[in-house]
């Protein structure tokens, strides 16, 4: 089967199960920004190949798979989802990102100053990776204001997300 299988020639797309949407659907702006933000955290992974930060990048990287599926699944279908054995956000998510906040911070990273992006390239592309976070996240709030009910553990996890990514950035400048 070709990756170019033209049944989104006519501008809609496929959630899980085949349900077909708009390209522009708010489920689909929410899951399409969480996979940005995925490629833009692979960008700052591979310039911290051998860091503790670039192994945290890759547990959260995976954690955004798990949220991206959630958000492909339309309302109705999540039982289905669940039962096929995929996960969902849940607080276990955003406890890991809790703690890696809590790590950085101990390090006496401080979050008490604007930081202008561009220290160095990891940190410039943890910056980008945050900023893409925050769309992200609005993308998701958006999702629950056009009445698409989603997973409030989601922007929560988001929110977090961004926090740890801005002291990550942070860091790398310490780190070079």
């Amino acid at each position: 089967m070709s990756i170019a299988t033209k049944t989104g020639d006519d501008g809609t797309t496929g959630l899980m199960y085949n349900r077909r949407v708009s390209k522009c659907h708010p489920r689909v702006e929410a899951y399409g920004a969480v996979d940005e933000l995925n490629a833009a955290l692979g960008s700052a992974r591979a310039l911290l190949p051998e860091s503790a930060l670039g192994g945290q990048l890759i547990a959260i990287q995976k954690n955004l798979v798990i949220l991206m599926g959630e958000l492909a699944t339309a309302p109705e279908d999540l039982p289905r989802f669940i039962k096929d054995g995929f996960s969902v956000v849940t607080p276990e998510l955003t406890v890991h990102l809790d703690a890696i906040v809590r790590e950085i911070e101990s390090q006496n990273v401080s979050f008490k100053h604007w930081a202008t992006p561009g220290a160095n390239p990891p940190a410039a592309a943890l910056d980008v990776a945050r900023t893409t976070c925050r769309r992200a996240e609005r993308r998701v709030c958006a999702l629950r204001e056009a009445g698409q009910p989603a997973n409030g553990e989601i922007i929560i996890f988001l929110n977090r997300l961004s926090d740890a990514l801005w002291l990550m950035a942070r860091r790398a400048e310490q780190t070079g």
